[in-house]
């Protein structure tokens, strides 16, 4: 018998490996942060034994969640300024009250409750741009995330950083303190086309380029963007992001709500990836992205929650739901956008989308122990019929019964083992009093 740190068994192995191999009565082993095996119940048993059992009976097990774009402490501002257009959202509310009130403990107690939310409703990993990232990283890292973070640059100051060259040079003290770390990865994110200008963009890459990381940014969220970016450039911004080396399989772009047939065309020869937010698109009426266009095309195309505050919550199960019947509808053809698509975009598609696909995404052996247990003994997952089905469909967050990241069970039994939950709700609602009154006042 050989002895490995734990086996999670599950009635359900949704594996989606290459195969697409689903373990009827399964086992996954873990030894360290990585799968050593997986296969049916009694060849486990037979060959294994382990410190830590998790039994998941009735439940099914499966890769963890990527939520490829988010503003994870942006928490704060859940409900702030709802019903409201793109630009009077971000620049009378969400950008003046930044202004005020993020600094480096607003960053990281907000961002551990976004963990806290995440871990609850199955993400495992996700992408961040924000402000003061390196608390972010710090949150992340004792909650025990994986994730990728870049700080916001743009033209014009931030609570952190005062000029373009100060958010290049922040990003570059982020990139060599969190080399090489198993949780934590940098990207390079200028915050958008409309925000920065060629110049920072072009900065942007090159040090992007230096230390061969990502390159992400917002990118083509709404109409009135893409019309003002043509003007400025004097042709597609895609076309200026070509003429400048930025796309690349190591560009990332999130929203592209407004991607032209020639966009689609460039990202898919470029090897660019995509991170669809249909939750946060349809809330501010951006639009509906062309995902089953970039899809088709051979795109890369994960999924993202973005922002508390454009959403406005985490759950990547609800976000699942929503992209699925988004293009349904907007489409008139219920067959777009099936179950078994949109469950790769959230797993083995989000990964690939963040460089990581060799990792997490997928359970096999090698990758490294990111999954879940969802407890399927529940009235609204009774009967089941197909499991790719109920995971889009008919699963929540609360259903998620127990998390582990790297090999690390961060919470059992619905709860949390690496984060003081309560006292994280007691000082965001602390700080939250302090941005309600300021309203008030204005």
């Amino acid at each position: 018998m050989k002895e490995a740190d734990a086996i999670v068994f599950g009635s359900h192995i949704l594996t989606m490996d290459d195969d697409d191999r689903i373990i009827e009565d399964g086992a996954v082993v873990i030894q360290g942060r990585n799968i050593i095996d997986l296969g049916g119940r009694r060849q486990i048993e037979e060959s294994y034994t382990a410190r830590e059992i998790i039994d998941g009976s009735g439940c099914l097990v499966m890769p963890g969640l990527i939520n490829g774009h988010t503003h994870a402490a942006m928490t704060y501002f859940r409900g702030l300024a709802d019903d409201l257009e793109l630009m009077d959202w971000l620049n009378n509310y969400i950008f003046p009250a930044e202004a005020r009130f993020v600094n480096r403990e607003f960053s990281y107690l907000g961002t551990l409750l976004a963990c806290a939310e995440m871990i609850k409703s199955g993400t495992t990993t996700f992408c961040d741009m924000y402000i003061f990232e390196d608390e972010i990283a710090r949150a992340a890292k004792e909650a025990g995330m994986r994730c990728l973070l870049g700080e916001v640059i743009f033209d014009f100051p931030s609570p952190n950083t005062k000029t373009p060259e100060e958010g290049l040079a922040y990003t570059e003290m982020l990139i060599k303190k969190w080399a090489g770390d198993p949780l934590v990865n940098i990207v390079v994110e200028p915050h958008s086309l409309y925000t920065c200008s060629d110049t920072l963009i072009r900065d942007a890459k090159i040090l992007a380029d230096r230390y061969g990381v990502f390159l992400a940014t917002h990118y083509l969220e709404t109409d009135t963007e893409y019309q003002r970016l043509v003007q400025v450039y004097g042709r597609s911004p895609s076309h200026f992001l070509d003429e400048i080396g930025a796309l690349n399989d190591r560009f990332l772009a999130f929203h592209c709500v407004f991607l032209r047939e020639e966009d689609i065309r460039l990202f898919a020869d470029r090897g660019c990836s995509v991170i669809h937010n249909p939750e946060s698109n349809m809330k501010l009426a951006s639009g509906v992205a062309p995902v089953p266009d970039m899809l088709s095309r051979g795109v890369t195309v994960g999924l993202g929650t973005d922002g508390c505050a454009s959403n406005n919550n985490l759950d990547m199960f609800q976000e699942m739901d929503s992209a699925a019947k988004l293009h349904k509808v907007h489409r008139l053809d219920p067959t777009v956008m099936d179950a078994p698509s949109v469950l790769k975009m959230a797993t083995r598609d989000g990964a690939r989308a963040l460089g990581m696909d060799d990792t997490v995404g997928r359970l096999k052996t090698g990758a490294k122990a990111d999954l879940l247990v969802i407890d399927l003994d529940k009235p609204h997952l009774t009967p089941l019929y197909n499991l790719r089905s109920h995971l889009v469909y008919a699963v929540n967050g609360s259903d998620v019964k127990t998390v582990l990241i790297d090999g690390r069970i961060v919470m059992r039994d619905r709860k949390l083992l690496t984060i003081d939950e309560g006292a994280v709700m007691e000082n965001v609602n602390r700080i939250a009093g302090e941005i309600r009154k300021s309203l008030e006042v204005r």
